[in-house]
């Protein structure tokens, strides 16, 4: 268990203190991962999204339909450099699309 600290600390401060000492990160990146799909994608893709899990670096995303998944496939790199702009970090280094 972690001392308890004296003096006042900003909520922001604190809840990204306890998610580094419960080691939370990984977790918090798979949400956002999937928040930040949702977001840029729209629904015209969500609506045919079934899936979307990070693991590791590789975002594997599974998808309802055939021709979405071909268009999606030639925009590859830069549906990467979209989400880890979203991100803020380099999160993502490989999509596969099911």
């Amino acid at each position: 268990m972690a001392k308890r600290k004296f003096g006042n600390l900003a909520l922001n401060d604190a809840l990204k203190e306890f998610i580094k000492e419960n080691k939370l990160q990984g977790g918090m990146d798979k949400v956002n991962v999937r928040e930040a799909w949702a977001n840029l994608m729209g629904n015209g893709v969500n609506n045919y999204t079934t899936a979307v899990e990070l693991r590791n670096d590789t975002l594997y995303v599974a998808l309802s339909s055939s021709v979405l998944r071909n268009e999606l496939m030639q925009g590859k790199s830069k549906i990467i450099t979209m989400l880890n702009e979203e991100l803020g970090k380099e999160l993502i280094t490989k999509i596969v699309l099911r």
